[in-house]
């Protein structure tokens, strides 16, 4: 990803701190908060130090199928001393980053998953031999 370097954050977000970047064909959707519960920006005052900001990176994609596959990364940017947090230009970048790694293990976990319940041969259900009978009270459990 390439870093806009006229960007605090490194890529321009909107008023709410949410960017899009496409990145390796995936459309990411990229946020950046703090963890205050706060709209003003100070200093905690049991701490005295102020809110860290969270850099998150998410993406999905869809099959025909309804199959979906996720990616998602996240970074955290602490505060030096009691000062707020300096914007990171690399923050996004590392955000996007692990998106695309956690996406591409997900793939390979994904694809192992599918393989362990590949069957080599799908029985016919017209020639279906199985005599189990199920036994109970009919009744649903929760």
């Amino acid at each position: 990803m390439d870093i806009d370097t006229s960007q605090p954050w490194g890529v321009a977000i909107d008023y709410a701190g949410r960017a899009t970047v496409v990145e390796d064909g995936h459309t990411i959707h990229v946020n950046v908060s703090d963890a205050s519960l706060s709209s003003i920006i100070a200093p905690d005052p049991l701490t005295g130090r102020h809110a860290s900001v969270t850099v998150t990176a998410q993406f999905s994609e869809t099959d025909g199928s309804g199959a979906v596959l996720r990616g998602g990364g996240r970074v955290t940017v602490q505060p030096t001393g009691t000062d707020p947090v300096v914007p990171d230009q690399t923050a996004v970048q590392r955000a996007v980053a692990a998106a695309l790694v956690d996406f591409r293990a997900n793939t390979e976990k994904y694809a192992a998953l599918c393989a362990t319940w590949t069957s080599p041969s799908t029985p016919d259900p017209d020639t279906d031999t199985d005599t189990a009978t199920e036994t109970g009270t009919g009744t649903a459990t929760t």
